[in-house]
């Protein structure tokens, strides 16, 4: 569901990255006040895991589409809404300057449209309330599918309510919305289910890793093994399963193409949109998960590999650097 440029005007963009902006601000507040340390892997290792994930596109069987894990939703309910929407903000800001995926001018919209909504949504109105008197398998997996269903539907409905007040594309509001929200509507329902299952293994392997989660004397795995498994399943699923991704459109092109005949939107654009695009150009080293120029598997596996390595990078490195977890002073 990343947006492109395209679909974007520049008072909308600024828009949307001044309200993304005060939500990651105000994150960064909350998350220096915590004193929790062993935070910084978790973010680190599922920023990689969410990466590698959303790599691999499942097709929508019956539709001719595809979609993939946004990831806040299941960010959320191992970090809390905060330190999952920074992790977030890093997942995607990685995939916008180096793998060209969504627009840099459109970054601030794809920022809300994926990450604000799972993250903080699907924090205070399903998983927080329905973690309150105790965690069990079923409200893992009615949490999960319920977030994700409620958040990826906000989502879908801003990226049809962004375009309508850019006003540069053609694009029907009333079909586009028509057309989004339901296929929206079975990939949240995916999304769900495989978010559940992760959910799931952290509660079998390390109880106390979810929000609201307790320690239990049965849990299977250290905390460190734990985060060797999950940091395991990303490169493999980055690096191996990404190759066996659905070549179907996501949810966004696939509604586009039904309503244009084409995946992708044409409009004249103007300087701003020349500027984003430029420097895009400049810094996707591996536009669309690929060498440049090649159509070789490799670059697939190479894009998987790298990116998540360096998503974990840059969300560990950011939490030193802006000193995110401190020790209260008692």
């Amino acid at each position: 569901m990343h947006m492109a440029d395209a679909l974007v005007a520049p008072a909308v963009a600024a828009t949307m990255y001044v309200c993304s902006g005060a939500a990651a601000g105000f994150s960064v507040k909350k998350v220096r006040l915590e004193s929790d340390p062993k935070k910084i892997p978790v973010m680190g290792v599922m920023g990689a895991f969410v990466f590698a994930t959303q790599m691999i596109n499942f097709t929508i069987p019956g539709t001719g589409s595809s979609g993939h894990l946004c990831g806040g939703m299941l960010l959320t309910a191992l970090l809390g809404p905060y330190a999952a929407f920074l992790t977030m903000i890093g997942v995607l800001l990685i995939q916008c300057l180096l793998f060209a995926d969504g627009g840099l001018l459109a970054l601030g919209c794809n920022v809300w449209n994926m990450a604000f909504y799972g993250c903080f949504l699907g924090y205070f109105l399903c998983w927080r309330p329905m973690m309150k008197k105790g965690m069990t398998r079923g409200k893992i997996v009615g949490a999960s599918i319920l977030g994700c269903v409620l958040t990826l539907q906000l989502g879908a409905f801003s990226v049809t309510l962004e375009t309508l007040l850019s006003g540069i594309t053609e694009l029907p509001f009333k079909v586009f919305v028509g057309t989004m929200q339901p296929i929206h509507l079975a990939i949240g329902l995916v999304e769900g289910l495989i978010t559940s299952a992760v959910l799931l293994f952290v509660y079998q392997a390390r109880p106390e890793m979810l929000e609201g989660g307790i320690e239990k004397e049965e849990s299977r795995f250290s905390f460190k093994k734990t985060m060797v498994i999950l940091l395991c399943a990303a490169v493999l699923i980055g690096g191996g399963l990404s190759l066996a991704a659905s070549s179907h459109p996501d949810g966004l092109e696939w509604s586009i193409e039904k309503i244009t005949g084409s995946t992708e939107v044409e409009n004249e654009g103007n300087s701003v949109h020349e500027a984003a695009e430029t420097i895009q150009e400049k810094t996707a080293l591996l536009p669309d998960y690929a060498f440049k120029g090649s159509e070789s598997l490799a670059g697939t596996s190479v894009s998987g590999i790298a990116g998540s390595l360096i998503v974990l990078v840059v969300c560990v490195g950011a939490c030193y650097g802006f000193k995110f977890f401190r020790k209260s002073k008692r």
